[in-house]
């Protein structure tokens, strides 16, 4: 497991309480294993809650999963005398479908209780207006829209930063090591340090370095372009494209699968690397890389992808597949490009890399303007939105 970051580990404020996952479960039909995972969790829940300190609030963050956190957290509410908030990233019911259907007995359930116990908390924040809206005509649940926003350390990469994470890297994965020349010279495939006067570099002619943060469940697309032949043949037929590194993050079920398919895939001018990264290293390798592709689709058509609100505070620009609200976050042709289909990203991928070299051209452009649309970070935004909301009411 990932470890939280530093700033987390570190703060005062911040207890970290694990909940052990109960592997012995996986026993008998399907249904009764979810029903006896959820009676467990909910004992673990509500155990673990009212054994803290009396609290004000119970934040309930980034609901889902709300099965069965809702309803502990309510049930512990009401024993402490606590203020109840949901935070509504998303709807458990609608990610159930999408494996379920939407008709499934287990879906219409999970969605009467999120409507049912999400009525009975005390205040809302959601992180979209088309949720605020939704929630509003759907449950009769009022929210205030609190937009996602990257922490503070999610920002550009100093270069010399950036070559000291390249080197890190380097020792482990190919993509990241030099081309050629002296191996044991300070360079990697992206950077050297100069010998005399210590300063970093862009190494000429480097690779474009391409960032994918994942659930491994959604990169169909993604792999679709990179397979096909047309980025090699277009620089085979000599257009200036630059050889790509495709730098794939994240963990889910299906990245032994795509990583099967991956190690088949056999290129002259494209590296995929699916690196472990420390927390910190993350938000490094997001301001060091030159585009990020996002292949979420929300099941909802309600969320944005925290993945792109990130990788816009490192000022990177990115190239999103489209669903309803996503235009609330990215900006076609402004901050970014939005695709349809793995065609249509191929066609972005060729457009923005042609003459990767040069000073102008779309990257710069869209870098400039994430650079110039500053916004406010994460614990700024919470002052200015969430914290009224309660100084006020609570």
């Amino acid at each position: 497991e990932t470890r939280p970051h530093r700033d987390v580990l570190r703060s005062e404020n911040i207890r970290l309480v694990p909940v052990a996952e109960l592997r012995g479960l996986r026993v008998g039909p399907k249904l009764f294993q979810y029903v006896l995972k959820v009676l467990v969790q909910s004992v673990q829940l509500l155990y673990t809650l009212l054994r803290i300190d009396q609290p004000s609030y119970i934040l309930l963050q980034q609901n889902p999963p709300g099965l069965p956190s809702i309803a502990v957290a309510w049930v512990a509410g009401l024993w402490w005398g606590s203020k109840l908030i949901i935070d509504w990233h998303n709807y458990g019911y609608t990610i159930m479908s999408l494996s379920h259907g939407r008709n499934h007995l287990l879906v219409l359930i999970a969605k009467w209780y999120e409507k049912f116990f999400g009525r009975l908390s005390d205040y809302n924040l959601c992180v979209t207006d088309a949720m605020k809206k939704d929630l509003w005509v759907n449950f009769k649940i009022k929210a205030v829209t609190l937009y996602d926003k990257p922490a503070s350390y999610f920002k550009e990469t100093p270069l010399d930063l950036q070559h000291n994470l390249y080197m890190k890297l380097a020792k482990d994965y190919e993509p990241f090591k030099p081309r050629a020349g002296n191996p044991s010279a300070d360079r990697s495939a992206f950077t050297e340090r100069d010998g005399k006067s210590g300063s970093v570099v862009k190494t000429r002619g480097r690779p474009a370095l391409l960032i994918s943060s994942t659930s491994w469940t959604d990169l169909s697309a993604l792999t679709s372009v990179l397979s096909s032949p047309d980025y090699e043949r277009f620089i085979k037929e000599g257009a200036k494209l630059p050889a790509l590194v495709c730098v794939i993050t994240g963990k889910g079920p299906l990245k032994d699968y795509y990583n099967g398919l991956i190690q088949n895939l056999h290129f002259k001018h494209i590296q995929i690397c699916t690196p472990w990264l420390e927390a910190e290293d993350y938000p490094l390798l997001l301001g060091s890389a030159d585009l990020g592709v996002c292949l979420h689709k929300s099941s909802s058509g309600l969320d944005l992808p925290m993945k792109v609100v990130d990788m816009f505070g490192c000022c990177l620009p990115v190239c999103a597949i489209h669903f309803e609200c996503l235009h609330e976050l990215v900006k076609h042709n402004e901050n970014g490009l939005i695709f349809r289909d793995s065609k249509e990203l191929a066609e972005q991928l060729k457009m923005l890399f042609l003459d990767f070299a040069a000073v102008e051209g779309k990257l710069h452009s869209f870098r400039e303007n994430l650079r110039a649309s500053w916004e406010p970070r994460w614990d700024q935004s919470w002052d200015q939105i969430a914290l009224p909301l309660l100084g006020n009411k609570g």
